[in-house]
């Protein structure tokens, strides 16, 4: 489908801009000007049956189209089959926040929309709060597992949710109370912005409050409990954070490893004998658009390291169930491949190897003398540093204290030229 199809234009020619129209819960009233000119121009009036419900017949005469469910799908044969014809999409609060105002610019492409945004429900909340809107994380629960939350949860930390639905609140209460957060104060913002406005307070530990309004922003003051573990933003969270069997890259290495992975915004991360999973959640914990695929053969361990990654607040790690490097194949491309066992299995130094683009990043680790051959040979072929990873802890020895030594493991780490 081509711009010229949507808008029934001539080659050549000008087509007519989509207008993306922002409405907020007080509806028509609550609407600049610009905004009521271009709702009564238009021919068609697309949105949700809430949203057409807010303008008024008298004013807005134009034919009144609710999205089709599911939506996303339903975008570009929609917009088709009102080609030629002035349209105008209705949207909450502010279009290009969590709208549909970056799906039809996807679509259509930027020059073709003309989007007027009205106040998002984030910033009405920060407005009611007091809280600084360029300070405060906002984190969608739409079409998202409850357990996102947990990867953004540090004390002291100001936190929105957008919530999916009614029960949202209760059931971010009984998640912040499992995960060690029940001291946390939550604000339910309900109709913000229109004559309904209310406000349900109370803390997690002990929610009194049923369904809320559909339409409600979840404010969090963050607490944690005095006995919950402390995680932080680093890579290196402490050991006993994950459920494992004794397979676990340990906290020093793998904050070592991880440094040398050096995860960035929106790329993927091969995770090769996932084990228990934390070299593929501290990767996606480093940023929320990192991504990650855990590669394991044991389905008891593929099982522990989809409980750990929503435990951390990363569900959205993929777990194949599969020996590499045969469970590779039909994998995204990788921006960063570790291997963490199977060094030895015929093919997959070679197959991680030729999956990486230009540029990608390659991580091995080893703690046998037959696997570190391995990676000497590829340190010689393809360079990059090979590096001893040394840990000793302070133990009880007798009446005293000596160090034990874990036993060293070896990295390879290369960038692909």
């Amino acid at each position: 489908m081509n711009a010229a199809a949507i808008s029934g234009s001539v080659p050549g020619s000008v087509p007519e801009p989509v207008t993306v129209v922002g409405i907020g819960a007080d509806g028509w009233d609550g609407l600049p000007e610009s905004s009521r000119r271009a709702l009564r121009a238009a021919e068609v009036l697309i949105g949700g049956p809430r949203q057409l419900g807010l303008l008024p017949a008298a004013d807005c005469p134009g034919a009144r189209v609710p999205w089709p469910t599911p939506l996303l799908p339903a975008v570009p044969g929609l917009l088709d089959a009102h080609a030629g014809r002035r349209i105008a999409v209705l949207a909450s609060g502010d279009p290009m926040f969590y709208g549909i105002g970056h799906t039809l610019a996807r679509t259509l492409g930027p020059e073709r929309l003309r989007v007027l945004p009205h106040p998002s429900s984030v910033s009405y909340a920060c407005a009611r709060l007091g809280w600084p809107l360029e300070a405060t994380e906002t984190v969608s629960l739409v079409a998202r597992p409850l357990d996102t939350v947990v990867a953004r949860l540090h004390d002291g930390r100001r936190l929105l949710l957008l919530g999916e639905g009614p029960e949202s609140p209760g059931l971010v209460a009984a998640l912040l109370r499992a995960r060690g957060w029940g001291g946390t104060r939550i604000r339910v913002l309900e109709q913000l912005g229109s004559p309904r406005e209310a406000l349900l307070d109370g803390t997690a530990a002990d929610w009194p409050h049923g369904a809320a309004d559909p339409l409600h922003v979840i404010a969090l003051d963050c607490v944690r409990d005095p006995d919950a573990l402390r995680l932080g933003v680093t890579p290196g969270l402490p050991d006993e954070a994950y459920e494992h069997d004794g397979q676990l890259t340990k906290r020093y290495v793998r904050a070592a490893t991880l440094a040398a992975l050096a995860p960035a915004p929106g790329e993927l991360l091969w995770d090769i004998g996932g084990g228990s999973g934390s070299i593929g959640v501290e990767w996606m914990r480093a940023h929320r658009d990192c991504r990650a695929v855990s590669v394991e053969r044991s389905p008891e361990r593929a099982a522990r390291i989809a409980r750990n990654a929503a435990a951390l607040g990363v569900p959205g790690l993929r777990v194949v169930t599969a020996a590499a490097p045969d469970g590779l194949a039909g994998l995204p491309v990788p921006d960063a491949v570790f291997i963490g066992g199977g060094l030895t299995a015929p093919g997959l130094l070679d197959t991680c190897w030729d999956a990486l683009p230009a540029g990608g990043r390659l991580v091995a680790n080893t703690v046998t003398l037959e696997s570190e051959a391995v990676l000497a040979a590829r340190h010689r072929a393809h360079g990059g540093e090979l590096v001893r990873l040394a840990v000793a802890a302070a133990v009880p020895v007798g009446g005293f204290t000596g160090w034990r030594q874990a036993m060293p493991v070896t990295q390879w780490s290369v960038t692909k030229g």
